[in-house]
């Protein structure tokens, strides 16, 4: 993507058949099994972590659907961007880097270890990270919220499920923002089904209602979804 061009010439782009580029950041537990999904959907994508090495590894592992590259190139080129870190490393690479223009994926969840073997929120219990992340990134960037209603080990487990596939719930603003993503979750084996807005992406971090870790509590097929949503 040139730099400075926006998401509406990047949608336009992509409905001629010049496919969008998508970034992982962050390649820890959720972000490599996202990038092994999507690879293995046939999607190409770049991964990037603090440690280029670490991303290189992981290409290697992927083959020829996977590039690595340092934090900030990948930023720079890709059109979506999934900020696959904590809470706190999403501030800091809003505050410290060009998201103008980008689709930018958060799959969140602001929780933090306990001290008594639990884990407990972050932040206000009637806050969610993705509204907060929402007000800090530029007017011309297009959030969704979506990857982080389930555990990595669901997101290895339930990819291309059968005789039903499992869903992934997302939540955004933007309509055709989330027809992107949710090409991007059908590819990584699983039913895309949207919740509405982003203040309804409080409902699919954890603890909340359709969450695996809230009160839905596994996984469902997009019949058992419609019952809930």
């Amino acid at each position: 993507m040139r730099h400075g061009v926006g998401w509406r010439e990047q949608w336009r782009r992509n409905r001629k058949g010049l496919a969008m580029s998508t970034a992982i950041i962050g390649l820890g537990n959720i972000g490599a099994r996202l990038a092994k999904n999507l690879a293995a959907g046939g999607q190409k994508v770049i991964v990037a972590d603090r440690t280029l090495a670490k991303a290189e590894k992981l290409a290697s592992e992927l083959g020829g659907n996977a590039q690595a590259m340092p934090v900030d190139a990948a930023i720079a080129k890709a059109d979506v961007i999934i900020l696959a870190v904590y809470l706190d490393a999403i501030k800091q690479l809003i505050g410290t880097h060009n998201l103008a223009g980008k689709i930018v994926v958060d799959p969140s969840n602001p929780i933090a270890p306990d001290g008594n073997g639990g884990f407990k929120k972050t932040i206000p219990a009637e806050q969610s990270s993705g509204q907060l992340i929402s007000s800090l990134l530029p007017a011309s960037a297009q959030l969704v919220k979506a990857f982080g209603t389930m555990s990595a080990q669901s997101l290895a487990s339930g990819a291309n499920r059968t005789p039903e596939r499992a869903v992934l719930f997302y939540a955004t603003d933007f309509p055709r923002a989330g027809e992107v993503v949710a090409n991007l979750i059908a590819a990584s084996g699983f039913s895309p089904v949207a919740v509405g807005r982003i203040d309804k992406s409080i409902r699919i971090e954890v603890g909340g209602d359709l969450h695996e870790y809230g009160k839905l509590g596994k996984l469902v097929s997009v019949n058992e979804a419609k019952l809930v949503v």
